[in-house]
């Protein structure tokens, strides 16, 4: 699509490196969706379906986790949080690649994978 500066997809690649971190260390995965709400308007509309991306990502998988953690006494909790971890990475693990490709996401409504 365009040819950006590498520094105008760089942010976006910190916040899909910190999605993914969060999945150990949950405090990198609030850093990354408050930068993903700061920087959101601020650039080309292929750029913002990333962080748009990004944002849902933050916000589904917490809702996963909770669940998880609700559940983990009967087992499956356990389920829900080890596929909450593996949503999480090839989420961003596709967003990555398309954002390698200077493409937008697709299919930004998902609660899948893309």
């Amino acid at each position: 699509m365009n040819n950006l500066p590498e520094e105008s997809t760089s942010i976006v690649k910190v916040i899909y490196i910190l999605l993914i971190i969060g999945t150990m260390v949950g405090i990198t995965s609030v850093i990354a969706v408050v930068m993903a709400y700061v920087n959101r308007d601020d650039t080309e509309s292929w750029i913002q379906t990333h962080y748009r991306f990004q944002i849902r990502t933050f916000w589904i998988g917490a809702l996963y986790v909770f669940i998880g953690t609700l559940t983990f006494q009967i087992l499956v909790g356990a389920f829900i949080l080890l596929f909450t971890f593996f949503w999480v990475v090839i989420r961003c693990a596709k967003g990555l690649k398309q954002l390698e490709k200077n493409r937008p996401v697709k299919n930004l409504e998902s609660w899948l994978f893309t």
